[in-house]
């Protein structure tokens, strides 16, 4: 039997989320054929307003479909703490261990040499801005715990240490080589609680 066009291009396009095979984006396809017209156009519907609702936000570059983020709007977080991270997923992972009450930055990725990404690929400018206002008085350094991680936590503590400010870096209570996202939310209070200066 002939694969049908329209089919074969959502089983591609469902093949490029993670952890989606070709067996499975094959089974997502076959269950959206079956689904509803109106519950299908709902799915449609909020696939196509993920990008359109939601931007990052100007002071932290976490994700927001508001002007700002929560986060940064929240008066009752400690503005003297920045905790820097890698993406947005582990500001979400890093909220919902509710052991941390600063505020974040997202740098977009980390420095990997390996995957062509240099300092000129994250957003460390906006990071170095906000620090010179004189208001942080403490930066924790929360990259993942994996070459590429360290690699930009040495780096943002080198170019940081100049500005009178301490930096710290989350304690190992999460393994080597781990994401935060993937990370119970006790290892990630344990991690913050046990931070220490670099």
């Amino acid at each position: 039997m002939e694969k049908l066009k329209a089919l074969e291009r959502l089983e591609e396009s469902l093949n490029k989320l993670p952890s989606v095979g070709k067996k499975s984006a094959e089974r997502l396809a076959f269950a959206m054929l079956d689904m509803d017209d109106d519950d299908l156009q709902e799915f449609a519907g909020a696939v196509a307003d993920l990008k359109a609702s939601i931007h990052t936000c100007p002071i932290c570059g976490n994700l927001t479909e508001d002007e700002i983020c929560s986060i940064c709007s929240d008066d009752s977080k400690d503005k003297s703490t920045i905790m820097v991270v890698s993406t947005p997923k582990d500001v979400l992972a890093l909220e919902k261990a509710e052991d941390y009450n600063g505020l974040y930055y997202v740098l977009g990725g980390t420095i990997s040499l390996s995957k062509g990404k240099g300092i000129e690929s994250l957003n460390i400018a906006g990071l170095m801005k906000r620090l010179e206002s004189g208001a942080v008085k403490e930066v924790i350094l929360a990259t993942n715990p994996t070459v590429d991680g360290e690699t930009t936590a040495l780096y943002l503590a080198k170019i940081i240490e100049p500005l009178n400010i301490t930096v710290s870096r989350i304690a190992y209570g999460l393994p080597m080589g781990g994401n935060l996202d993937y990370t119970d939310s006790l290892t990630i209070s344990k991690a913050i609680q046990g931070r220490r200066k670099i």
